[in-house]
């Protein structure tokens, strides 16, 4: 397979933990510092629990802007469980120091004021119901 790249998972690595090496491999190629991603598995009741630890200037990669590229993540994890009928969550364990991407809004800033007045519930005056 010329130009496709392949995941190669670990061939002491059972079924049941190439969930945990798929967040792995995911991750370390959103991120700057790859040698500090580690993840921990847990299974309980509930599922499995993957709680994934990074460097906290990698944080803001792996959240993105408004939480899409964990939602992403979270997405592609609940079809690999639901290939093997698991219920697979991820958790992103937040160090202190480190750093999101977020969206700030000034206090001039329109579009923060719009949002606002779309919140209040005026908005329903401008259907003239």
């Amino acid at each position: 397979m010329k130009g496709r790249s392949r995941i190669t998972l670990s061939r002491n690595s059972t079924i049941m933990e190439q969930d945990q090496e798929f967040v792995e491999y995911i991750v370390k190629a959103l991120v700057d510092h790859p040698a500090d991603v580690k993840t921990e598995r847990v299974v309980d009741e509930m599922g499995v629990l993957i709680t994934l630890h990074l460097n906290p200037e990698d944080m803001g990669q792996v959240i993105g802007r408004m939480g899409q590229t964990a939602k992403a993540i979270r997405t592609l994890l609940r079809v690999v469980g639901a290939k093997r009928k698991a219920r697979v969550n991820l958790k992103i364990y937040e160090p202190e120091g480190s750093h999101r991407r977020t969206e700030r809004h000034e206090s001039g800033d329109h579009s923060s004021q719009m949002e606002m007045s779309h919140d209040s519930g005026d908005s329903i005056d401008e259907f003239k119901l």
